[in-house]
């Protein structure tokens, strides 16, 4: 188990990044959290937690709140990526990722997580899964000491956040639970709350180099006592 963790995190503000702010500030093992983004985190509060109001589009903005950091994660994206051009996707959700990454490697951060998607691939014709592939290409050419990719497929939580669609999926996806099994069980749905959960329990647990986490692994960090 790693001690001593010291974390800077990007997307706090969003629902998967909330959990695992939540989880961290409560975590003994670690002794220091920064949280940067654009506006501040709303009920984290501790002596061992900073926060930083950051253009996450300019470096220049956040690099002086990462030196001294072990491990570093980022939750960021954009949560409809329908509603907006592709370049901005590009721009939120790979080019300013990598920007964080690269800067957090510069900083002398070890261990990298990135909250990303089933399906990832840098090949793919969907344009959603090739820039999340290309994206996680790009952090493995940083040469983190650890480097984990999470790849949760539809993230279930307690409101409806976009509408109609979103509705419907609520309802059905559970349904569909059951017959996800073998190969198609990394397709199963997750709680928001228990992806938030594991992302933060995995920075004490020993890793890989690389590693990617699906629904089993994603599942089996989420059972962990914190």
């Amino acid at each position: 188990m790693v001690t001593g963790l010291s974390v800077v995190m990007l997307g706090a503000t969003g629902a998967v990044g909330n959990h695992v702010a939540r989880t961290l500030a409560k975590m003994p093992e670690v002794e220091g959290l920064t949280l940067l983004g654009r506006r501040p985190v709303k009920g984290i509060q501790g002596d061992h937690i900073a926060q930083g109001l950051v253009d996450v589009l300019d470096p220049t903005s956040y690099e002086p709140f990462l030196h001294g950091h072990t491990a570093a994660i980022c939750t960021l994206g954009v949560g409809e990526p329908s509603k907006i051009s592709r370049e901005e996707f590009v721009k939120i959700d790979k080019l300013s990722v990598l920007a964080f990454a690269s800067s957090c490697r510069d900083a002398g951060v070890s261990h990298f997580e990135l909250l990303g998607s089933v399906g990832a691939n840098a090949r793919s014709r969907s344009f959603y899964l090739r820039t999340k592939g290309e994206l996680e290409e790009g952090l493995k050419e940083l040469g983190f000491g650890r480097l984990s990719l999470v790849r949760p497929s539809l993230i279930i939580t307690p409101e409806n956040r976009y509408g109609v669609l979103q509705a419907l999926t609520l309802v059905i996806w559970p349904r569909l639970q059951p017959l996800l099994f073998g190969r198609l069980r990394k397709y199963r749905g997750i709680a928001v709350d228990r992806l938030g959960r594991a992302m933060a329990v995995n920075l004490r647990e020993p890793g890989e180099n690389l590693e990617i986490l699906h629904w089993d692994g994603i599942e089996k960090l989420a059972r962990k006592t914190t």
